[in-house]
């Protein structure tokens, strides 16, 4: 395995060394130090500028809850509640943890329908979560008014903690395992060579490591600013109040949160409330800078600002009427550009992980720490973290114009609605293909991917160019369609344009390329390879297209949003002698997709080339004229029709697609989005990076073996491990799943069989032209063989079959026509 640091000393001038230093001492900086010292690592030292729990983990509510919209998150939380549950017995030290469960309350229709999704999830996830009443609930808390409520869910195994005492107790645990923690010691700069940071200053002289974990929260972006980074971590405001003790207050509450009011409970101690909520117009903090130390601060009170929440939670929970309130607290709490967590390494550094943007990190610091760790140790995690990782992020996501708009706007959304779908409306337009203008023209409905505006679907004349979402029936769904069957049987349009591409040059590229891709990449120039970039391990950490255009000369290309991860998969696998370069080239070009079974008559209408079968095979490349611009047509695609994926020179692609457009209007030609391309997809049996592929699974094990090539391929990374799997073989296997009618289906959908969760959904859409609703979802292979299973969705049960895929068109006839 490729390991995140490399393994040897650069000695300096310094005053001290170790061989793991983290920077930070909230809750998450001193879970990584305990988790890597309780793995035997040695020299394990963590700084911390004023004194532990002191920046944002003193004020924080302390609610510790574990269902996510993932998995692995939601097991990585799963870890969290684990360690706390151990910490006082192995550390001596009281945490004031209390697993007294968590209460979700439902106040609307649509809020219920969310909460058997989130049910069937947890379900998917091996997170007991109960389904309970109104009464229910009020016996669990009994200070809720009923009224107005549809129904609830308790998770039994969340609960709420003391912050700065759970901070302490971690920290116990890691001096005891050796770790040294030193505070009232303040970063001040690094030295970087070659890569990697060689020295780290500091108001207690120079420190030399061998990794560096940036673990500072808030002030994660301006010490990444030192090191010439823009990390998307950022701080806004959030406020909640304590109040005076309720008269009888039972022991043994559980945490409440009521996301249709916008508010959440802790019980406190002395029979007290912590209530607190996201309001819309919170404000950030920092973005001119954090001001002075800001040491166990908070900030001015802000109670018109608090107001409607208090008033919310007057009609959640009366009592709250009576009572005065004790104090109101304003603090920074972390946050990011989306919202998440940010953890991971750092292209362009060797030896540098961040472990910050936390904004649940009470419930996340103990698996957040563990994870980080293992990454640290192993070079990547246990659990496949793609949600979390921070190389899901662009240059432009830690930019002040964006970072701190959509802080704000997610803040704002914490508990609002968001139905599948749902898209970010602030921070937008920032990159735009050429053709935005005429697919604006022509209805396109716009989302957003890595800052990229893509057309989701196009809305027909007389239909406002607007998102159309719900949970059961969105309304996009039937526009999609004739999307769908446009590229079935006639002739698309799809801009792709936000690929992220590159090229591998130089005299080395094909020994590197062929190091890292599973598949033989010593193919004529002018081939075309849909290959994947394995980890020693064998799971796939990369999905790629790969063009050979000279003997060491490669363009590669991968999804809009998996661009800074991938490459920097790549270049940390490149050999040091600087033989071989990767470049990003996205910029440089434009990319239409002309697709469908009439594809080939409208490009021939607009071509100087010869682009029949015989001329141009599927598979291949070739530059060909269309009008004035020279093109590079790539024959393949992710729809599974006859087409030709166009890389057009950016500032050739308007007039590339006019002549498109107007060539193929008399076999009906069509804009396509991307919500289309996902049933297309699905129905041809092609995987998505993130879903159905990731670290966690092999080529083996998601049906791509095919492209593992052990005689004509190099000596790839992972190689061992495959033919140890490909000789033992896979304990579990991709399988496609069909049901009758258009099922509510987003993915984490639960799978049964015989009555027990078996597997939950990869992805799902529903197949326009095989009219039958389509899932993905991996199975042990002993179950493998089995037809009849059952699905579980917002709480419904419904028969599925297993099925041999692709559901349409097996024998590829149009496609390699």
């Amino acid at each position: 395995m490729t390991r995140f640091w490399v393994n040897e000393r650069h000695l300096n001038m310094a005053d001290h060394s170790a061989k793991h230093l983290i920077i930070g001492g909230g809750i998450i900086g001193c879970s990584v130090a305990y988790h890597l010292a309780r793995s035997g690592e040695k020299d394990v030292v963590l700084l911390e500028k004023a004194a532990l729990t002191e920046g944002a983990t003193w004020h924080a509510a302390g609610l510790v809850g574990q269902l996510r919209s993932s998995r692995n998150t939601t097991r990585m939380l799963q870890r969290s509640v684990a360690m706390y549950d151990r910490l006082e017995s192995e550390t001596g030290l009281n945490c004031d943890w209390k697993k007294t469960g968590s209460l979700r309350l439902a106040a609307s229709k649509d809020r219920m329908l969310e909460t058997r999704r989130l049910a069937t999830m947890a379900r998917s996830f091996d997170l007991e979560m109960n389904l309970i009443t109104p009464d229910e609930a009020k016996a669990l808390f009994p200070y809720i008014e009923t009224q107005g409520l549809e129904g609830a869910a308790f998770i039994p195994s969340d609960g709420h903690v003391d912050p700065a005492s759970l901070c302490q107790s971690i920290a116990a645990g890691a001096r005891q395992q050796g770790a040294q923690l030193k505070q009232g010691v303040e970063v001040l700069d690094f030295t970087v060579t070659g890569g990697r940071i060689t020295a780290v200053k500091t108001t207690d002289g120079i420190y030399e490591a061998e990794t560096i974990t940036i673990a500072t929260g808030m002030w994660s972006r301006e010490l990444g600013a030192k090191l010439g980074l823009k990390i998307p971590a950022c701080a806004v405001e959030h406020q909640y109040i304590v109040t005076e003790p309720i008269p009888d207050f039972p022991a043994g509450l559980p945490t409440l949160r009521d996301p249709d009011r916008l508010v959440y409970y802790k019980p406190d101690a002395g029979g007290r409330l912590v209530i607190g909520g996201y309001e819309d117009n919170t404000q950030p903090f920092g973005d001119d800078g954090i001001p002075g130390a800001f040491v166990r601060q908070l900030l001015p009170e802000n109670l018109d600002r608090f107001m409607p929440l208090a008033e919310q939670a007057g009609i959640v929970t009366p009592v709250v009427n009576t009572v005065g309130i004790r104090q109101i607290i304003n603090g920074p709490i972390p946050y990011s550009a989306d919202g998440d967590f940010v953890m991971g390494p750092v292209p362009d550094f060797d030896n540098l992980m961040l472990a910050t943007g936390f904004l649940y990190g009470i419930a996340a610091g103990g698996g957040a720490g563990e994870m980080i760790a293992e990454w640290l140790l192993e070079g990547r995690p246990s659990l496949d973290l793609w949600p979390l990782d921070n190389r899901r992020f662009g240059a432009h996501h830690g930019t002040r114009a964006f970072m701190y708009p959509r802080a704000v706007e997610h803040y704002a959304h914490h508990y609002k609605m968001r139905y599948p779908g749902d898209e970010s409306h602030v921070a937008r337009n920032l990159r735009l293909s050429p053709l935005h203008e005429r697919l604006s023209a022509n209805g396109a409905v716009w989302g957003s991917k890595n800052g990229w505006e893509r057309p989701l679907w196009f809305a027909p004349e007389g239909v406002a160019p607007v998102d159309q979402l719900d949970f059961l029936a969105p309304g996009w769904k039937k526009f999609a369609a004739h999307e769908h069957k446009a590229v079935r049987e006639a002739v698309a349009l799809i801009d792709q344009t936000s690929f992220s591409k590159f090229e591998l040059l130089g005299p080395g590229a094909l020994q590197a390329i062929q190091r890292l891709a599973v598949s033989n990449m010593d193919k004529p120039v002018g081939a075309v390879i849909y290959t994947q970039l394995c980890n020693s391990g064998g799971g796939i950490e990369a999905d790629v297209t790969i063009t050979r255009l000279g003997e060491n000369h490669f363009y590669i290309i991968t999804g809009a949003g998996f661009g800074v991860h991938d490459s920097d998969w790549i270049r940390r696998n490149l050999p040091r002698d600087g033989r071989a370069i990767l470049s990003e080239v996205t910029s440089g070009f434009a990319v239409i997709n002309i697709c469908g079974p009439k594809a080939r008559d409208v490009l021939a209408r607009v071509t100087e080339n010869d682009i029949s079968n015989a001329a141009f095979p599927f598979a291949s490349s070739r530059n060909i004229v269309i009008g004035a611009a020279t093109v590079r047509a790539v024959r393949i695609g992710y729809v599974g029709e006859l087409g030709w994926e166009l890389h057009i020179p950016t500032e050739f692609a308007r007039h590339v697609y006019d002549l498109l457009k107007e060539a193929g209007a008399p076999a009906g030609i069509r804009d396509v989005g991307y919500r289309a391309i996902d049933s297309l997809r699905m129905e041809k049996g092609y995987l998505y990076w993130s879903a159905e592929i990731t670290p966690d699974y092999t080529p083996f094990q998601a049906g791509l073996g095919g492209r593992v090539h052990f005689k004509t391929g190099g000596d790839f990374i992972g190689r061992a491990a495959l033919q140890a799997q490909k000789a033992q073989g896979e304990e579990q296997r991709l399988c496609c799943f069909t049901a009758l009618g258009d099922l509510p289906l987003y993915g984490g959908e639960t799978i049964l069989l015989d009555g027990k969760v078996v597997s939950l959904v990869t992805s799902a859409a529903f197949g326009h032209s095989v009219g039958q609703c389509i899932m993905f979802g991996y199975l042990p292979v002993d179950m493998a063989g089995a037809t009849e299973f059952e699905l579980e969705a917002f709480g419904e049960r419904y028969p599925i079959t297993r099925v041999d895929a692709p559901l349409y068109d097996p024998e590829n006839i149009r496609l390699k026509a």
